[in-house]
């Protein structure tokens, strides 16, 4: 169940509040093991598909749902699942979130679910509703919300746990960001993202930076990892690491960021290694480290990979 085996197809993650709902929009995948966890059935063979949130119908009252997905099965009826992340209470949502719902259902003709993310039991107590509309006495319309919250959302502490279902590992950790097992559940998360495919590693590291939002555990991922950036203009720490050589030319901004990742995870570069890596001026080569030094654990290790390349970039 995927919608894109590229991890960086979308480049518009810019909150926590955002990356609390997008994960579940990238990476469907985390959707079986999310409706395990509300007891929900979804179909074994089910695809997704990403729709419009816009659920306005007249240009001067804008509703809009945080994501919409498409869930379709050749063995069963499809369904809608709109997506809301929510930070804290809001009185106003109950209406728009019917409205959403009712919406979204005719629209598609499709039943539709509404699931609410929450990062503290608190605001996930009153998201699990029910809301009723109507009048004194008698409920016209009620909302019945699921809801993943720190309760009810696993803690990952194992590292080959969080490898074996690493988007789900990621979504736990942005989901407890405020809780006393995260700094445990970072460090068992960072070697699993660390031996992925170097650009899922990227993404899920900067993705975690952004989600993390201002909290002790985005200090804690930062001193994790440190790599090259898919958010950009969200002044990240990778961002901030990979720019700041750019004046000095690309050649020189790579060769200055391999350099600070390897610095950031406190690993020791010989004054050789660093000549020869600050030297470099081939492009596609110090990409190639910059991928690979979020992984290696001797800066060494990035000259015994170097591989053939034709001429120097100019």
């Amino acid at each position: 169940m995927h919608i894109s085996d590229d991890p960086t197809f979308t480049y518009m993650v810019s909150s926590r509040h955002e990356a609390a709902h997008r994960i579940l929009q990238e990476r469907p995948e985390l959707l079986a093991p999310v409706f395990r966890t509300l007891d929900v059935t979804l179909p074994e063979k089910a695809a997704v598909e990403v729709l419009t949130p816009d659920a306005t119908e007249i240009h001067p009252l804008e509703r809009c749902v945080d994501s919409v997905l498409r869930v379709d099965s050749s063995d069963s009826d499809g369904f809608l699942l709109a997506i809301e992340a929510r930070g804290s209470r809001d009185p106003d949502k109950a209406v728009r979130w019917g409205h959403y719902l009712s919406f979204l259902a005719a629209k598609y003709e499709l039943p539709a679910l509404l699931l609410v993310v929450c990062q503290n039991k608190k605001t996930a107590d009153w998201a699990a509703g029910p809301f009723r509309i109507g009048v004194e006495g008698w409920s016209a319309l009620s909302v019945h919300p699921l809801v993943l919250e720190p309760g009810n959302v696993p803690v990952i502490l194992d590292p080959d746990e969080a490898a074996q279902g690493l988007a789900l590992a990621v979504f736990s950790a942005l989901t407890h960001g405020h809780d006393p097992t995260t700094p445990a559940a970072l460090k068992a998360l960072a070697p699993a993202i660390g031996a992925a495919d170097p650009r899922l590693a990227r993404y899920y590291s900067e993705l975690l930076d952004i989600g993390l939002g201002e909290t002790p555990a985005r200090d804690i991922w930062r001193n994790e990892m440190s790599v090259g950036t898919y958010f950009p203009g969200r002044g990240t720490l990778i961002e901030q690491t990979f720019l700041k050589g750019q004046a000095h030319g690309e050649a020189a901004g790579l060769a200055e960021g391999v350099l600070r990742i390897l610095e950031h995870r406190g690993i020791a570069v010989r004054s050789e290694t660093r000549r020869r890596i600050s030297e470099c001026t081939y492009r596609d080569t110090l990409r190639h480290w910059l991928d690979r030094a979020f992984t290696v654990s001797q800066a060494d290790e990035l000259l015994d990979e170097l591989f053939a390349v034709e001429e120097p970039d100019r």
